[in-house]
């Protein structure tokens, strides 16, 4: 084993997003197999790096937190002299390489102000001078290959690109109690649905959740969980209010670790593009997501037990600015979602039922 001191110091910067982090994890998998003896650091947001707790691939992870519009931020780093502290911190640890997986320009900035002098991501947002190899960002494929591009730039060999997530066995006793005492049975199925997103226009309407619902309880076939964060405690009331019999709820009630168990222990989940969407995939969960102002083909789920319903319109994907670029529906949302049927959604519910019941017979 190399000392400590001798040990080549890789940095990777991907920060903010929960789906963003769990998309990450293929690459820092083939990095770690490719450099088994390196000391590699992640820099990640607070909130986000939950979701890769226990991650077996990196040896720390330093949080970069400053304030933004896009994220849930806590502002660690909401002043100058923050900022300054942290790229201070950066350089001290003498990093050999630097690998910028975000395309923007600040990341570039913070890479070459970290003083590695071989620095590694996209050319993209005009910052190639900052970086000493550049990648093309391909918009044609997803993003967990655009990452992997970044390895194979360099050189590094690529051998698989499955999502993971990693739950303790405490973390799993929870998610039994909790559906326990909600009243589910052993071995009875559960269908996760998250019916929220952070940003609105981009979800399926909530009366098409809340129909879905109703549908699936009444066939006794299934028992629902709705999950969702603090901030969907008010639609989380109308879908009690509107449904019958009530479903097992984990809205603003669990951590996202909590959340995660629970996750785990569904049959089936649908849910919205969302950064639950990509923690049920790395979980191997079966989905059905639903999508329509983004691409699925760039941010869609990463794995083969998803099915995506993409309400592509002539217009899609779009920039997002709504409703600047597109008329709203008379439920204020895009035409795309409202392309999305109740029925499309349970059929395609109703075929993973039955590629279940083929996969049994078969073995």
């Amino acid at each position: 084993m190399r000392s400590e001191a001798a040990k080549k110091r890789i940095l990777v910067l991907r920060y903010r997003f929960i789906g963003d982090t769990i998309l990450t994890v293929p690459f820092l998998r083939n990095l770690r197999r490719a450099e088994p003896d390196a000391h590699i650091a992640w820099v990640v947001a607070p909130g986000s790096a939950d979701v890769v707790r226990g991650i077996p691939y990196v040896d720390e992870l330093l949080f970069w937190d400053p304030v933004t519009t896009h994220a849930d931020s806590r502002g660690t780093h909401r002043t100058w002299s923050a900022k300054l502290a942290f790229i201070k911190e950066l350089r001290a640890r003498r990093f050999d390489k630097v690998y910028v997986l975000k395309r923007s320009l600040s990341s570039a900035i913070i890479a070459w102000l970290s003083g590695a002098p071989k620095r590694i991501g996209f050319a993209t947002e005009g910052r190639s001078f900052l970086l000493t190899r550049t990648v093309p960002y391909r918009h044609d494929q997803h993003e967990v290959e655009n990452f992997l591009d970044v390895l194979r730039a360099d050189g590094i060999g690529v051998t698989d690109d499955c999502l993971e997530a990693w739950l303790s066995p405490a973390e799993e006793a929870f998610a039994g109690r909790f559906l326990a005492e909600a009243g589910v049975a052993p071995g009875e199925s559960v269908v996760g649905i998250h019916p929220f997103t952070a940003n609105t226009p981009r979800a399926w309407h909530l009366d098409n959740f809340i129909e879905l619902v109703n549908l699936l309880q009444t066939t006794g076939r299934y028992r629902v969980l709705i999950f969702g964060g603090g901030r969907d405690k008010e639609a989380a009331r109308e879908i009690i209010a509107r449904v019958s019999p009530a479903p097992v709820m984990a809205v603003g009630t669990t951590s996202l670790r909590e959340s995660m168990a629970l996750l785990a222990r569904c049959s089936l989940v649908v849910c919205n593009d969302s950064g639950i969407m990509h923690l049920a995939a790395a979980l191997k969960i079966p989905m059905v997501a639903l999508f329509g102002p983004q691409s699925p083909v760039k941010f869609g789920p990463w794995g083969e037990s998803c099915r995506v319903i993409y309400g592509a319109f002539s217009c899609s994907p779009c920039r997002q600015k709504f409703f600047r670029e597109c008329e709203p529906s008379p439920r204020l949302t895009p035409a795309c979602m409202e392309a999305i049927t109740v029925r499309e959604v349970l059929d395609t519910i109703w075929n993973f039922g039955e590629q279940s019941s083929h996969a049994r017979t078969e073995h």
